[in-house]
């Protein structure tokens, strides 16, 4: 076995005692052909060591989002039994909070976290996800989009559904693509829908419930995680090296150092470098109603 890291003579050598070339080792064949075919041998397994330690050198960024401040008291976007909300047999049954914010008072969810243009690749963590999830899907459920923060990579397909009993009309203005704008009706859901990457978040609505708004981000690469109530994060599977990480809150927007551009970040084999806790200052939060 090849280990360390290193492929020996010992190694070879019991490769090149070993290797079989049946079709050139007859008394007819000369040795220089099989002195040639033995060497290519040789270099084909170097070549797959080599290229096997590469895609394994790969480590992690982790870190926590927090709310720098005092967590404000954000009233709900739909009242439980206000009749006067549209669709209030539907949309009012249950109270709709405003998610511009989600946070425990503490640690805040909802936040993207990515890497910006990374120049190095994981074809395997990239498989990975299209195998998990061929086609991400955001269904709107009491008149809100669930999730309300999405994230893709640009090989998946985007399906919009509605578990609702009422017609939705959801829309979006895109950077890249081409915008979107369909009226859905009563659990119904949209034809699979092919998008490019973008460089910047879209933002989800519904023209008929004005306060269902929602957030979806697509990559062409598979370097990218959405916090969770507790704030954690953890991007696995990135190639070592220098990279640039950004994390985006839509209140807040950019919270990472660098903004948009991104925060340097070193990473190395077989290591979680640790960001330790990344803060979203009140004071900077612009929270829509």
């Amino acid at each position: 076995m090849v280990s360390g890291g290193f492929v020996g003579r010992s190694h070879i050598s019991a490769f090149r005692h070993n290797q079989e070339t049946p079709a050139l080792s007859g008394a007819s064949a000369h040795p220089m052909i099989i002195a040639y075919a033995q060497r290519a041998s040789i270099a084909a397994l170097v070549f797959g060591f080599v290229a096997a330690s590469a895609s394994a050198q790969t480590g992690s960024i982790k870190g926590k989002i927090v709310l720098d401040g005092a967590a404000p008291k954000l009233a709900p976007v739909v009242v439980k039994g206000d009749s006067a909300a549209k669709d209030a047999a539907v949309c009012a049954t249950v109270e709709v909070p405003n998610e511009g914010l989600v946070t425990d008072g503490v640690n805040v969810a909802n936040v993207v976290v990515y890497l910006n243009s990374p120049t190095a690749k994981n074809p395997a963590l990239e498989a990975e996800i299209l195998k998990k999830s061929k086609e991400i899907e955001v269904d709107q459920t009491k008149c809100v989009f669930v999730p309300h923060v999405s994230v893709m990579h640009s090989k998946q397909t985007l399906v919009f559904k509605s578990s609702d009993s009422v017609n939705h009309n959801v829309r979006y203005s895109a950077f890249t693509n081409p915008p979107f704008n369909q009226i859905l009706a009563s659990n119904a859901k949209t034809a699979s829908l092919k998008l490019v990457p973008e460089r910047r978040p879209l933002p989800l609505a519904c023209d008929i419930h004005p306060w269902m708004k929602g957030y979806l981000m697509v990559f062409n690469h598979p370097f990218f995680v959405v916090t969770g109530a507790d704030g954690t994060f953890e991007i696995k599977g990135i190639p070592a090296g220098s990279h640039k990480v950004v994390a985006w809150q839509e209140s807040a927007g950019y919270v990472t150092t660098g903004a948009a551009a991104g925060q340097a970040v070193e990473v190395k084999a077989d290591e979680a470098t640790d960001l330790g806790e990344i803060k979203v200052p009140v004071a900077k939060l612009k929270i829509q109603k």
